[in-house]
Order: structure tokens, then C-alpha cells, then sequence
């Protein structure tokens, strides 16, 4: 039986995607794929080229949103996936949806 989400059960990451990712809908493609697995957060371009992320979803969707990221939309080249562990109660608590910044 799946166990119900909780708080506690979420799990949240800052993510730093380099590479070519600005001018291919990567934010626009990571917002329709955080919607489809299910997790909340934001993105946002980086003047220096890469887009910036966080990611708040259960273990599962995390992995999946990971795995996603390392690849992209077809028009993006992933040179690096640099993520972070974030422990920040007040966000998990207030975030909602996924946005593009």
C-alpha cells in the first residue's frame, strides 16, 4: 500500500543546469515536466548561461525530475546537472505549483 505524502516524506533540491539551455524552452519544457511527475518549485535563466532550479516532490518524483534534467527538451545539451540538498521547512510549506521566474 503507497504511504500518503507528507512534509516529511518531500524532498527538496537547488538545481544549476549548464550547458546549452537558454533559447531552447528548457524552463518552458521543465515546467510542463515538473507538472506531468508532480513536483512544485520554480526556474529561472542565470545571466551566465545556465538556467537555476528548485524542486520540491517526494523521492520518486525527485528521481524523475533528475533524470529528466540530466537530458532536457531535444533542442538543449546538458554539459552539467549541479544539485543541492535544500532543508527549508518554511518553503516546503508555502510552495505550490511550478513557475517560471
Amino acid at each position: 500500500m503507497e504511504q500518503p505524502v507528507t512534509q516529511q516524506s518531500l524532498v527538496m533540491k537547488h538545481l544549476y543546469v549548464a550547458g546549452r539551455v537558454q533559447g531552447v524552452g528548457f524552463r518552458y519544457s521543465m515546467r510542463d515536466q515538473a507538472r506531468q511527475v508532480g513536483v512544485r518549485g520554480w526556474c529561472r535563466n542565470l545571466a551566465d548561461g545556465r538556467v537555476e532550479a528548485v524542486v520540491c516532490g517526494t523521492l520518486g518524483q525527485m528521481a524523475a525530475m533528475l533524470t529528466w534534467c540530466e537530458q532536457g527538451p531535444p533542442m538543449a545539451q546538458v554539459d552539467d546537472l549541479h544539485v543541492l540538498d535544500v532543508s527549508d521547512p518554511t518553503a516546503l510549506a508555502t510552495m505550490t505549483g511550478f513557475e517560471i521566474r
